[in-house]
């Protein structure tokens, strides 16, 4: 009897020392884990690709089947934009007001909540109803230095032994991510900022010049093509004379709407300064290129700009250009959009509100 009730405890401590040790291993393959993620993050300060690279992981981490983020407008401050989801047909998408007691909890709480306990807490705040459309399974605040940068939402779980709940260890584990997820968003949006011009939201000149250096080695090296696009708004000293300033403004803003609305997201649109505007065409052609310039051409002319109940019609010329690697192999980006604004000129020469093409020396 003495020698069976000697071996017992010896087992239960060698169960115990398993299973300490198993939570240890898995520990350190976490903090291993948030690791490799906090290098992801701060490897990726591109702002679409970083949200969508936050979705993915936190996916898979927590063993859910869809996720999405909110962030606040980088121009206004205003709202958090549901930024993972596609616009409505008329480019709006879901927002949540920055000063809405939805958020001022969050903030407050600074932990993973679920809907239940939000509407327990803030009853009557409208806002809820735009989560819960969204069916949450965790809402977890995205927090830096007493700021929230966003709204993590994970959705659907993957049931693991017939428990959908998150454990505390878990809600630890994914507030962790979410700091990591804060800072690097942070850090995008101020890297997206400066290089965003604030009035028409398009991208700036040197950000446009650095995308273009990076599409012609790419193009080069991939036996592809691509399209730059040199637009001017027509008279465009006519609406600042006759209407004022606020009038311009206005005229800016909706023609880079329109060039915004006419490209795809590979390509690239900048104010280059002033009333002219410049395009990247990701892998186009001439017979791409040409026609996206026609269209955008013709949406500009065919558009009801009103101002101060003021009907304008306002017109853009534009040159065209693409480099290829046997026909218009050109030495610099400089080069590239150069003959894009000499085929504005040819436009601009021969009665405006046309589009005109610069056709290489080997070509002529």
């Amino acid at each position: 009897m003495n020698n069976s009730n000697s071996i017992a405890p010896d087992k239960t401590s060698k169960d115990s020392l398993l299973e300490q040790t198993m939570h240890y291993e898995k520990r350190i393959y976490d903090l291993e884990q948030l690791i490799d993620i906090a290098k992801s993050f701060c490897q990726n300060l591109d702002f679409s690709n970083l949200l969508e690279s936050i979705v993915y992981i936190c996916m898979a981490q927590m063993h859910v089947l869809g996720a999405e983020i909110f962030v606040r407008d980088l121009i206004t401050n205003e709202n958090y934009i549901l930024e993972t989801a596609a616009a409505d047909p008329n480019g709006r998408r879901v927002q949540i007001p920055v000063n809405s007691p939805l958020t001022s909890k969050l903030l407050e709480l600074c932990k993973p909540v679920t809907v239940d306990e939000l509407e327990t807490l803030i009853p009557h705040d409208t806002t809820l109803s735009i989560l819960k459309c969204l069916a949450p399974t965790l809402i977890v605040p995205l927090v830096q230095k007493n700021h929230l940068n966003g709204i993590l939402l994970l959705q659907e779980r993957i049931a693991i032994e017939d428990d959908t709940t998150y454990t505390q260890y878990e809600q630890d584990m994914i507030m962790s991510i979410a700091s990591l997820a804060s800072v690097a968003i942070n850090n995008a949006a101020l890297l997206e900022k400066s290089s965003t011009d604030m009035m028409t939201h398009l991208k700036l000149k040197y950000y446009f010049f650095n995308a273009l250096t990076e599409a012609i080695d790419h193009a080069f090296l991939n036996n592809q093509q691509l399209g730059v696009l040199m637009l001017d708004i027509d008279f465009f000293k006519k609406f600042n004379d006759t209407y004022g300033h606020e009038c311009g403004d206005f005229v800016l803003v909706s023609v880079a709407d329109i060039i915004r609305s006419s490209l795809r997201d590979s390509d690239v649109a900048s104010r280059y300064g002033g009333e002219e505007f410049t395009v990247l065409l990701d892998d186009a052609g001439k017979d791409e290129t040409l026609l996206v310039a026609e269209r955008i051409r013709k949406a500009v002319d065919e558009h009801d700009f009103v101002f101060n109940n003021q009907h304008l019609h306002v017109t853009i010329s534009v040159g065209a250009s693409v480099f290829d690697a046997e026909d218009n192999l050109v030495n610099s980006p400089n080069e590239f959009v150069n003959q894009a604004d000499q085929a504005l000129y040819v436009s601009k020469n021969s009665g405006r509100n046309k589009v005109s093409f610069f056709e290489p020396l080997a070509k002529k």
